[in-house]
């Protein structure tokens, strides 16, 4: 009841969100719920729906020149692929090799740059061709990728943010992501929009709109209720994941893994964050 009550979103919503997370509750949620969050609540209108490939375990995502390129993952499943938004046909496809799980990916120049989950392994492509051109190393899990057109931008799972050099694939620094002073752990699937990062909140319906230059969250989207409960697919790992933005025509794409459906949406603030 406690929960409920501070809650300055409505009952129904944080019973749902509770009822969803594991041992790992995350912070973003929590905090996100509470009276003294001072971050404003988003919700969505949908723009356009578009097809979804069902069997995408969809790990990265990221929109360039009218397509989308979507890596799926899971052992001897992993693919890195180029896909048509508007029937979800796959134009271009590679396999990942079979004893790694694929992971995020994102575009720099002529390549494309893709993370595996616990190998400690990364790939660097060739953007036209998808042929690899050669590997690189980095510690912890690799989670996801998005750039800001000077560096590149990590996360690992946890509540940090690795910076990269896009030439050397090095470290350059790193953030913690907090709201209101807390860690959010659990920060998944990256994208850059209009100077912010936006990033998946594994396992929930929310997106955390965070600061580049300290990692305060700055605003959350709440995505609950976007797939309808037919389109639902069963099993616990079907979550929202998946962030793809086009930045010339100011399009924001969301799915998540194994859904059939992908999501142009546009954002709306909350006037009430009460109701």
């Amino acid at each position: 009841m406690g929960i409920l009550r501070i809650c300055k979103i409505t009952p129904s919503e944080c019973q749902s969100i509770v009822n969803t997370q594991s041992v790992a509750l995350s912070l973003l949620v929590l905090v996100a719920c509470a009276a003294r969050a001072s971050v404003p609540i988003y919700d969505v209108d949908v723009v356009h729906t578009y097809p979804h490939d069902v069997s995408a375990y969809t790990e990265g995502l990221f929109y360039l020149n009218g397509f989308l390129y979507e890596s799926t993952g899971l052992e001897q499943h992993s693919t890195i692929r180029k896909v048509r938004i508007d029937t979800g046909a796959v134009v271009q496809k590679i396999d990942v090799p079979a004893e790694y799980f694929g992971e995020g990916i994102v575009n720099w120049g002529r390549h494309l740059i893709s993370l595996t989950w616990k190998s400690h392994v990364g790939f660097v492509y060739d953007l036209a061709s998808l042929k690899v051109q050669r590997q690189f190393q980095y510690e912890g899990e690799g989670w996801a990728l998005t750039q800001d057109g000077k560096q590149l931008i990590m996360s690992d799972g946890t509540p940090e943010l690795r910076f990269l050099n896009p030439q050397t694939l090095h470290e350059t620094n790193r953030i913690q992501v907090t709201l209101d002073g807390k860690p959010v752990h659990n920060v998944n699937e990256l994208e850059w929009v209009k100077g912010e990062i936006y990033a998946n909140v594994w396992e929930t319906n929310w997106i955390a709109r965070i600061d580049p230059r300290d990692g305060h969250v700055v605003g959350v989207i709440n995505l609950a209720g976007l797939l309808r409960p037919s389109d639902q697919v069963s099993g616990p790992d079907s979550v929202l994941n998946g962030i793809a933005y086009d930045a010339k025509g100011d399009r924001l794409f969301v799915t998540g893994k194994n859904w059939p459906k992908l999501f142009e949406i546009r954002l709306k603030k909350r006037i009430d964050a009460s109701r």
